[in-house]
């Protein structure tokens, strides 16, 4: 079989945070909002089905990215020319599910997570009777192989969750989240596996983390629960499960010292990319549509400061990566949808300028969430409604 597919234009949706955000409806046919000034030239890259994370190489030609297409019922990994459109390469085995592909120093090589051989069928879905939950798959382990797939190197042999890798530009370190001490924590190894390293401590969901481009600062997303959430959260977390309602962003030097929040939201934020100049952050949020399923791309400085909205069509937008020249911008929509619920991989110029920040007045938001509550979707928020389901 060859390892050269083109994508396919009906499939299904990508997983885990994806999943949150795809059922809001998308604009067809919509490009380009006229009001997301930050991007020009966009670019879409693949067209229909499920397509996601996609991740410059270092030398900013390539992305790295996972998709579900036939005959593959899972995600699995695939490399594609960028800025320019171009055939995608199978670089994972085609068994398991897997996730979260990185190059390495070089571009000769990528990290990704992967269920096979420990799962090589495709994990069932979680069940959803506990409310939307995401799987923390025991089978995930990293490996680093060659970009035509035919080398493939283990760095993790355990029964925990090893997974949501990325790699520093300088020296190929890699940070990743597992739950090995009983909680999905960050941790930092070396290139090859070794000098593993637990980064953070705090109970919650550490996640999705990104090095700056100097490799000084990781950010990341995480879960902070307490009281009967925390207890609800472990509860989960010992059945291979996690409920991802509330996330927010969190910055530190590269050794994990000097860690804070610098988002407040109180939504489901995550997919943090810092700017090239590393004072500023991307990410993707639902904070403009909090009771719903509309995600879209936000900047905020390492600050805390000055929230600025980047993307204004409906559905998805979300996993923003600046090519490391700075001058392009990868993300993953449902925009300009051939069919509904695809998300496709997009590349867009990046326009500098001042940041345009967003203001929400009190009134605006109790509105909303007043209009939220009366929706006929929530009518009946009795034990056992679908009203019920909905509110939660």
């Amino acid at each position: 079989m060859s390892r050269s597919l083109r994508v396919p234009r009906s499939l299904r949706l990508p997983r885990a945070l994806l999943l949150f955000a795809v059922a809001a409806p998308a604009a067809a046919g919509v490009l380009h909002d006229p009001r997301e000034t930050r991007l020009a030239e966009v670019r879409q890259l693949t067209f229909g089905g499920e397509n996601a994370e996609a991740y410059w190489a270092f030398g900013g030609d390539r992305l790295s990215f996972q998709s579900t297409r036939p005959p593959f019922a899972c995600d699995q990994i695939f490399v594609m020319p960028a800025p320019e459109a171009g055939e995608p390469v199978l670089v994972s085995t085609g068994k398991g599910r897997t996730t979260c592909a990185h190059f390495l120093p070089g571009d000769r090589k990528v990290i990704y997570a992967s269920t096979d051989p420990t799962r090589a069928e495709c994990p069932a879905p979680p069940d959803h009777s506990q409310g939307y939950v995401w799987p923390i798959e025991a089978a995930y382990e990293l490996f680093v192989a060659d970009l035509d797939g035919g080398t493939r190197t283990r760095l993790t042999e355990n029964d925990a969750y090893d997974a949501e890798a990325t790699v520093c530009a300088t020296d190929g370190t890699i940070v990743f989240t597992s739950d090995r001490d009983g909680d999905l924590d960050l941790y930092r190894m070396a290139a090859d596996g070794s000098d593993v390293k637990r980064l953070t401590r705090t109970p919650g969901y550490d996640g999705g983390a990104f090095f700056s481009a100097d490799c000084s600062q990781l950010v990341w997303r995480a879960s902070r629960p307490r009281g009967t959430e925390l207890e609800d959260y472990q509860r989960l977390l010992a059945q291979g499960l996690v409920r991802p309602s509330k996330l927010e962003l969190w910055v530190s030097d590269a050794d994990g010292g000097n860690a804070r929040q610098i988002t407040d939201l109180g939504v489901a934020s995550f997919a943090p990319f810092f700017t090239p100049d590393g004072q500023r952050i991307l990410f993707s949020s639902n904070y403009g549509d909090p009771k719903g399923r509309e995600f879209d791309i936000w900047a905020i400085g390492v600050d805390g400061a000055g929230l600025e909205r980047i993307t204004f069509t409906p559905g998805f937008d979300g996993f923003p990566m600046f090519s490391p020249d700075g001058r392009w911008l990868a993300f993953g929509s449902n925009r300009n949808q051939g069919k509904p619920g695809e998300t496709d991989v997009y590349v867009a110029r990046w326009v500098d300028g001042p940041a345009a920040v967003h203001v929400e007045r009190a009134a605006d938001r109790f509105a909303a969430d007043a209009a939220w509550l009366a929706d006929d979707a929530r009518e009946g928020r009795g034990i056992g409604t679908a009203g019920l389901a909905a509110f939660a």
